[in-house]
């Protein structure tokens, strides 16, 4: 059995808000890459929840935030077809997906 590891850095400012995001993969050849946000969750089966973290920097432009949650979006309908296989869900989160770029393309 090979165990590997995955690390979150976080830069804080006095306030404990992010200023900074670096993740680090070595097995994958990622090392120190920096990041705007993430979105991270773990499933506690004996709970049947998620346990989430979710942190973003104050830097980051709404416009971006946007497009990383249509991104994200669009990877769970990725996750939903290869892990379940429901082709009624991916059509689902799919046209949510057509639904909230619009939204998010619209000049208010």
């Amino acid at each position: 059995m090979k165990e590997t590891y995955i690390t979150i850095k976080l830069k804080l400012d006095s306030n404990n808000i992010p200023e900074e995001i670096y993740w680090s993969a070595p097995d994958g050849g990622m090392k120190d890459v920096e990041s705007k946000a993430i979105l991270l969750s773990f499933w506690d089966s004996k709970k049947k929840e998620t346990l989430k973290m979710d942190l973003w920097t104050k830097e980051m432009p709404i416009d971006d935030m946007k497009s990383f949650m249509l991104e994200t979006f669009l990877s769970m309908k990725n996750s939903i077809s290869k892990a379940i296989g429901d082709k009624n869900l991916v059509n689902l989160v799919d046209d949510f997906c057509i639904e909230f770029e619009k939204r998010i393309s619209e000049k208010n």
